[in-house]
This record gives C-alpha cells, structure tokens and sequence, in this order.
C-alpha cells in the first residue's frame, strides 16, 4: 500500500471482536446453572451478559439473592466445563483471519486485551493468533480488568509503542470505555455482541461495518 500509517499498533478486544464465543459460553452457563437447579439463560441474555468477564458473567446469570456460596460453587462449575467446551462452536468471524494475516504483512504490530481468565485466553490464542498476533493479555488476580487501562498499557509495554502509536479495537460498552480510558482512539465493530443503538449510547464514533474496514481505517 502507498497510504503512509496512521498507527504502529493494534489492540484488538477478544469476544465479540475477533472470536464468536457466545454458544460456548451458553452451554457452560447453562451446565453450571442446571447443576444446581436454577433456571437456564438464552443467548440474548448471554450477549448482554457479557463483557466484564466470567465471574460476572455468573454473577449476572444466577438468580437474583443467590447465596455468595451457590454463586461460587456455580461459578467453579462454569469454569470446569468451560475448560473442556471452550471451543466446541467458537470461530473466528468471517474475514478476520484475511484480515490478521494482511495486518502482519503490512508489519502492524498486534495484541489481544481480553477480561477473560488468562487460560482461555492462552488456549484461544495457541490455536487462531499465534501465527499472527505478538502477545494476548486475560484477567489475572492482582491486575484491574478492562475498562480500567492496565492490561491496555501492559500490551502497549510489551509491544514497545506509545498510546500516539496504537489504536483499539472492540464491539462493547466496556471496549469503549476501556479505549478512553487507555488514551486511544477506537474502532467499534458492528458483528460483535451489542446493537449499534448501544454502541452509539456508549459513546462510539468510529465504526467498522466488516473487517476490511478496519484496515482503511489504519492509513492517513
């Protein structure tokens, strides 16, 4: 390309954004909730679930007046199953790996900031990114999870760029308001797990109906 780069860096959120993981993360909550007899959720309740991690996730899909110790237990449920489910139906979405691949030949440097625990992250990363992607950062104890900027200057750090150097990319409320708070400009994708409507509310400006967009969204 003859356009001059606008960014060094790209930080992608993960669920929503890069992987469609909304029926793994159903059938796991429902295992957990139907272990202890509560009543099951639907998709559209796992969309808007969502998006500060799985102890929230949990937090959200139990009852109201759940006991901490039922939440817990429910909790310790979702995690087992979702260990051995976790990409049962989970995929990339259409026209990501096209565009991962165009991103790295173009020499942009990448990473993934997710709220999910640091294994699943791990494990996702091994089988779609590696090949593509320098580094994915997920929820750790002791490390404040978006949308608090820490593990957006963590990515930052290990790629070596400055936040006039980087962009981030997500499809929630929480990646909006993680991007402000980073510092960085945002591209908000339209395939992810919330409504336009919402996205707008939630202060986005800049959109990527598809992602090929994105990557004329890079370039001066």
């Amino acid at each position: 390309m003859m356009k001059q780069k606008k960014y060094k860096a790209v930080i992608f959120d993960l669920d929503g954004t890069l992987l469609n993981t909304l029926d793994d993360l159903l059938s796991s909550v429902n295992y957990a909730l139907g272990k202890y007899n509560m009543p099951l959720r639907t998709l559209e309740e796992i969309r808007h679930f969502v998006g500060n991690g799985v102890q929230r996730l949990l937090e959200l899909a139990v009852p109201a007046g759940t006991s901490k110790e039922r939440l817990q237990e429910a909790f310790t449920a979702f995690k087992e199953h979702y260990a051995l489910h976790c990409n049962d139906k989970t995929d990339l979405y259409p026209g990501i790996r096209e565009l991962l691949t165009a991103l790295r030949e173009e020499e942009f440097r990448m990473a993934i900031v997710s709220n999910k625990l640091q294994e699943g992250v791990d494990a996702l990363y091994m089988q779609y990114f590696a090949e593509n992607v320098e580094i994915a950062i997920g929820a750790k104890e002791g490390v404040k999870k978006k949308p608090a900027p820490d593990t957006v200057y963590e990515a930052m750090k290990a790629l070596g760029v400055s936040k006039e150097e980087a962009i981030y990319i997500g499809d929630s409320e929480v990646d909006i308001a993680t991007a402000k708070n980073a510092g960085l400009p945002c591209i908000t994708v339209s395939w992810g797990f919330r409504t336009r409507k919402e996205q707008e509310e939630a202060g986005a400006k800049v959109f990527a109906e598809k992602p090929e967009d994105i990557m004329l969204l890079l370039y001066k």
